[in-house]
C-alpha cells in the first residue's frame, strides 16, 4: 500500500502542488517572511512540469503500468505510442516528413513544451477523447480548448466525438480542402466563442460538419482570436486603470489620476516594480531572474500590453490572472481577510478563464501558485514585487 500511495504521488502533480501551498500559507513564519517564504518554495518545491511528464503520465494511466511512475524508462512509452500510432492508423505527422515516429515520439517526451498541433496528432494516435485533448491543452501547454473559429481543429473535434481514426479524420480533411468558401462568414469569428462552440455542439454528420467548416473557409486573413478573450482583457484592463489611478493618487504629488491618464507604462510600473530596468527603460530579460523557468517568462510588460490592444498578439490566461490579481490587490479596505480575499479572487478568475474556455486556475503552474500564495499575505502586491526582486538580487550573486 505505501509503495502504491508513493506511486500516486509520484504522478499526482495537483496535489503535491496543494501541498506546497499549504506548507508556505501554514507556516509560522508566512506573516512575517511571506516573500522569502514564497520565494523558497517555488525555487525548490513548485517546478515547471513539462510536456514530455504530462505525456508520461497520461500513457502510465492509459496503459495501467506499474511500478514508480518516475523510473520507467522512455524508451517503453517510446514503444507504447509507436504501438497505438499502429493500432490506430496515425502516421508521424500532419504533413510529409522523413522522420520516424521513434524519434519524433523521444522529442515529444522529452520536450518541455510542444507545438500546438502535436496534441491532435497524439489526439489520433493514442485515441484520445475530447476532454483527453483539451486538459492536455489548457493543462500541459498553458493554450485555450480546441477552438470552434479553426477549420483543422473543428474537423479533429469531430473525429474525436464519434471516435473516429486519422484514416476518417484525413477524408474529411480533403473533403474540406475542396469545398468552396460559403458567403458571409464575418458572423462566426464576430460572434462570441461560447455561441460559436454552441453551434459546433449541433454538428451531427459529415454534412453538417462541412456546411460548417465551409463557412470557416471563408475567412481569408481574418483573425480566429477569442473575441470573448479579448473582452474579457478589455475589461480588466479598464479596471486596472482605474486601480491604478488610485494607487498613483496615493502618492505624494500635486498631479491627480484619472483612468484616461494611465497608460501601459503606468501599469508596468507598477506590476513589475521590482524588475531591475536596462538603461533603455526596458525590464531586464526574464531569463536573468532565478525564477525564468518557473514562470517562463509570464511578465505583463508595457510592450505586451500594448501587442494585445493593437490586436497583435492573443490573450492568453497568464494576462487575465494577472490584471484580475492587481485589481483584486488593491481591495484591501473592501477585502482585508486574506482568505476571503483569496476565494473571491479565485472564484472570479476561474469564471473568467473558464468563460473564454481556458480551464480553471491550474495550481500546478508555478506562475498560478506563487499569485495564489501573495494573494493570501496581508499585502498581496507587496509580496509579489517582493518575491521579483529577491530573484533577480540572488540571480547577481550567483
Amino acid at each position: 500500500m505505501n509503495d502504491e500511495n508513493e506511486t500516486l504521488r509520484a504522478y499526482d502533480f495537483t496535489s503535491a502542488a496543494w501541498e506546497s501551498l499549504y506548507q508556505v500559507v501554514d507556516d509560522a513564519r508566512f506573516k512575517d517572511q511571506d516573500a522569502r517564504s514564497i520565494y523558497e518554495a517555488l525555487r525548490h518545491q513548485l517546478k515547471w512540469i513539462s510536456f514530455g511528464a504530462y505525456l508520461c503520465r497520461y500513457i502510465y494511466l492509459k496503459a495501467e503500468l506499474t511500478g514508480p511512475f518516475d523510473q520507467i524508462p522512455i524508451k517503453e512509452y517510446q514503444m507504447i505510442i509507436r504501438s497505438s500510432f499502429s493500432d490506430h492508423y496515425t502516421p508521424a505527422s500532419f504533413t510529409p516528413t522523413t522522420a520516424k515516429l521513434s524519434a519524433l515520439s523521444k522529442n515529444w517526451l522529452t520536450r518541455q513544451t510542444v507545438k500546438r498541433n502535436v496534441v491532435f496528432l497524439l489526439g489520433f494516435g493514442l485515441d484520445m477523447s475530447v476532454e483527453d485533448v483539451n486538459l492536455f491543452l489548457t493543462k500541459a501547454l498553458r493554450e485555450s480548448q480546441i477552438n470552434p473559429k479553426d477549420p483543422f481543429e473543428v474537423i479533429c473535434w469531430y473525429c474525436y466525438k464519434n471516435h473516429y481514426n486519422y484514416l476518417k479524420f484525413n477524408k474529411l480533411w480533403e473533403q474540406y480542402t475542396q469545398l468552396s468558401p460559403a458567403m458571409e462568414p464575418d458572423a462566426l469569428y464576430s460572434d462570441h466563442t461560447v455561441n460559436v462552440r454552441h453551434t459546433v455542439g449541433k454538428i451531427c454528420d459529415d454534412a453538417s460538419l462541412m456546411d460548417f467548416v465551409s463557412k470557416l473557409k471563408g475567412r481569408g486573413g481574418r483573425s480566429i482570436m477569442s473575441v470573448t478573450a479579448r473582452e474579457c482583457f478589455d475589461r480588466l484592463y479598464e479596471q486596472a486603470r482605474v486601480a491604478a489611478a488610485s494607487f498613483f493618487n496615493q502618492e505624494a504629488g500635486k498631479r491627480i489620476y484619472t483612468s484616461e491618464n494611465i497608460t501601459e507604462s503606468d501599469l508596468e510600473r507598477i506590476i513589475s516594480s521590482a524588475i531591475p530596468k536596462d538603461r533603455h527603460g526596458n525590464l531586464t530579460p526574464g531569463k536573468a531572474s532565478r525564477l525564468s523557468r518557473q514562470f517562463c517568462g509570464k511578465r505583463l510588460s508595457r510592450q505586451r500590453i500594448h501587442e494585445i490592444l493593437s490586436g497583435a498578439s492573443e490573450v492568453t490566461r497568464f494576462e487575465l490572472i494577472t490584471l484580475n490579481f492587481f485589481i483584486f490587490s488593491q481591495k484591501l479596505e473592501e477585502m482585508p481577510n486574506p482568505k476571503e480575499r483569496y476565494f473571491a479572487f479565485m472564484k472570479s478568475t476561474n469564471d473568467i478563464l473558464e468563460k473564454c474556455w481556458m480551464g480553471q486556475m491550474y495550481i500546478q503552474n508555478p506562475y498560478e501558485c506563487f499569485v495564489l500564495m501573495c494573494m493570501l499575505s496581508d499585502d498581496p502586491l507587496g509580496t509579489y514585487a517582493d518575491v521579483w526582486e529577491l530573484s533577480y538580487d540572488e540571480a547577481e550573486t550567483e
